[in-house]
C-alpha cells in the first residue's frame, strides 16, 4: 500500500469499504473509548477549563489577524538567533528547499521526529526521489512506514492496528530497514517498544541530519516548540550536526507567555495527561550544544487562502490535539483513511479541502463526512466550531464548488453531482420567500399524511434505508396556533 493519499476515492465509497472491516473497527472502537474517557477525567481536574479554552481561541485568532506582523518577526528572531529562515509557497517548492539542504550536508539519511507539515507534502517521497531515505523514529510512525501504510490518525497514526499486527510488521520488515526485530518477538508492548528501540537507536547516533515539525513557534523569542510522549523526537531534535524544520505559518504564538496555556490543553486534550512528557524547546544554535545549523522552513501551501475565508479561517487554530476524532462517532466507524488525508476526522473535513484547494471528488465530499453532531466542538480546546465551518463548506459546494489555486489567481470551478441538491434549495428559498405558497404546502401536506411512505424512493433510499422519516402532524403550527391563541402574537419573551 502506498504512504500517500494520491488517488484515494471520495469518502463515501472510502468509508462503505472500511465499515465493513470487522477487526478495522474493533481497533477503533477500543482506542477512542479508551482515550476521550481518560481525557474527560483529565480535563475534569481543571477548574478554570472553560476560561483556558476562551484563552486559547483568543490568542489563536489575535494571531491569524496580525499574522503578517508575527511571521515578520519570528523570522527576526530566528535570524537573531542563528537560524536561517526559508519561505515556502507550497508543497513543490518546500520539498525542494528540505532535499537541497540535505544534498548540500552530503548525507543520504535524515531521521525525523514525527510532523504533519512534513506529511502534508509528501517530503518523504520526494527525499526518496533524490536519493535520500528519511526514517520515521516517532512508534507510530514507524509502525506506519514499516507496513508501507498511511496514517489514520493525528496522535495514533497507527490507531487501526492491533498488537498482533504490529508484532508482525516488526517480523518481517525491520531487517529491510536497519536492525531486524529480536527472534521471537511477542506482541506485549514491553517486547515491541523494545524492538522498535534497538531498532532506532542505531539510527539516532548515525544521523546527521534531522528532520521535525513543531507544535508551536514562538515570535518574540524565535523558539520552536515540540511537545510528544515518547522521547525519539528529543534525539532527532539533539543528536543530529543539522536540523531542518518545516512548520505551518499558523504555528505561531506572539509571546513564550501564551505557551502557557496550550500546554495546560494540548496533553489533556490529546493524551490525557496533565503534561507532556517531553516538551523540547530551541532557539537557533548554540555553541557546542545541540545543532550546530538550523533551518526554518515556513509553510504556507493553502494557509494564506484558508485565512481569506472569515468562517472557514478557524480551523487555522488547531493545535492538532486530535480530541475531535475520538468523539466523532463518523470517525469511530470509518477510520482515519477514509478521509483521503493526512488529516482525518472533523479537523480533516474543514481543513484538508481548504488547505488542498481543489475542487477534487474526495475534496467536494469530505465537508459532507458528518452527522452534524456537534461532540467534536464540544472537546475542542481552541473551541473551533467544526459543524459551522462543514455546513459553510456544503454551502460552497453546492453553490459551485471549492476554490482552487492557479498560480496568483483564485478561480471557482463546478461542482459535479449536486445538482438536485441545488435544485431543492432553490425550491426551499422560493417557499419560504412566499408565505402564501408555503402555508398552503403545509396544509396539504398534513391532510395527505396518511399515504406518506415509510421511505423515499430513488436516491433518497439510502437515506430512510436506515433512518424513520420524520411523522407529518396533524396540522401546520400555524393553523393549532390559531386555533388554540386566537390569532394572538407569540410571547416576545
Amino acid at each position: 500500500m502506498s504512504g500517500t493519499f494520491v488517488g484515494m476515492p471520495a469518502f463515501p465509497e472510502a468509508a462503505h469499504e472500511a465499515v465493513h472491516n470487522a477487526t478495522l473497527r474493533g481497533n477503533l472502537r477500543h482506542a477512542t473509548h479508551t482515550i476521550r474517557a481518560k481525557r474527560a477525567k483529565a480535563v475534569a481536574e481543571v477548574s478554570d477549563w472553560a476560561a483556558l479554552r476562551e484563552a486559547g481561541k483568543q490568542i489563536k485568532d489575535h494571531t491569524l489577524r496580525h499574522l503578517d506582523r508575527y511571521l515578520v518577526q519570528l523570522e527576526e528572531s530566528v535570524t537573531t538567533a542563528g537560524g536561517t529562515v526559508h519561505w515556502a509557497a507550497d508543497a513543490d517548492e518546500a520539498n525542494r528547499i528540505v532535499a537541497d539542504l540535505v544534498k548540500a550536508t552530503g548525507e543520504t539519511e535524515v531521521v525525523k521526529v514525527k510532523s504533519m507539515a512534513t506529511q502534508e507534502i509528501g517530503l518523504n517521497e520526494a527525499l526518496l526521489e533524490e536519493g535520500i531515505h528519511a526514517y520515521e523514529t516517532d512508534l507510530a510512525e514507524l509502525i506506519v512506514q514499516l507496513g508501507k501504510d498511511r496514517p489514520s490518525h493525528i496522535l495514533v497514526p497507527a490507531i487501526h492496528r492491533n498488537r498482533g499486527e504490529i508484532r508482525d510488521i516488526f517480523a518481517r520488515e525491520m531487517s529491510e530497514w536497519g536492525r531486524p526485530a529480536p527472534e521471537g518477538l511477542t506482541d506485549t508492548p514491553a517486547e515491541l517498544a523494545e524492538a522498535a528501540r534497538l531498532h532506532l537507536r542505531e539510527k539516532f547516533l548515525r544521523a546527521k541530519v534531522g528532520i521535525s515539525g513543531a507544535n508551536f513557534m514562538v515570535a518574540e523569542t524565535g523558539t520552536l516548540v515540540v511537545v510528544e510522549s515518547e522521547g525519539n523526537g528529543r534525539m532527532c531534535l539533539t543528536l543530529p550536526e543539522t536540523l531542518i524544520s518545516v512548520v505551518g505559518i499558523e504555528k505561531i504564538v506572539p509571546t513564550w507567555q501564551d505557551l502557557e496555556v496550550f500546554l495546560q490543553t494540548l496533553p489533556r486534550s490529546s493524551t490525557a495527561e496533565r503534561m507532556n512528557p517531553y516538551t523540547s524547546t530551541w532557539t537557533g544554535t548554540t555553541d557546542e550544544d545541540g545543532p550546530q545549523t538550523f533551518h526554518l522552513v515556513l509553510l504556507d501551501n493553502g494557509r494564506t487562502d484558508t485565512l481569506a475565508d472569515e468562517v472557514g479561517r478557524q480551523a487555522l487554530r488547531c493545535i492538532r490535539c486530535s480530541a475531535c476524532l475520538n468523539v466523532c462517532p463518523v470517525y469511530e466507524r470509518a477510520g482515519g483513511h477514509a478521509y483521503g488525508s493526512v488529516y482525518p476526522g472533523p479537523i480533516g473535513a474543514i481543513l484538508s479541502p481548504q488547505l488542498r484547494g481543489t475542487q477534487s471528488e474526495i475534496d467536494a465530499s469530505l465537508p459532507y463526512a458528518s452527522s452534524l453532531c456537534g461532540a467534536c466542538y464540544e472537546v475542542c480546546p481552541v473551541a473551533i466550531d467544526i459543524p459551522e465551518v462543514l455546513v459553510h463548506l456544503r454551502e460552497r459546494v453546492a453553490e459551485g464548488g471549492l476554490t482552487t489555486r492557479d498560480g496568483n489567481k483564485v478561480v471557482l470551478k463546478p461542482a459535479k453531482g449536486h445538482a438536485a441538491e441545488r435544485a431543492a434549495m432553490r425550491a426551499a428559498r422560493w417557499a419560504f420567500s412566499h408565505p402564501g405558497a408555503l402555508r398552503t404546502g403545509q396544509r396539504l401536506a398534513s391532510r395527505t399524511r396518511r399515504f406518506h411512505p415509510r421511505t423515499l424512493p430513488g436516491p433518497g433510499r439510502a437515506w430512510s434505508a436506515s433512518r424513520d422519516l420524520p411523522a407529518m402532524p396533524a396540522e401546520p403550527f400555524r393553523d393549532w396556533w390559531q386555533r388554540t391563541q386566537g390569532g394572538r402574537k407569540a410571547d416576545s419573551k
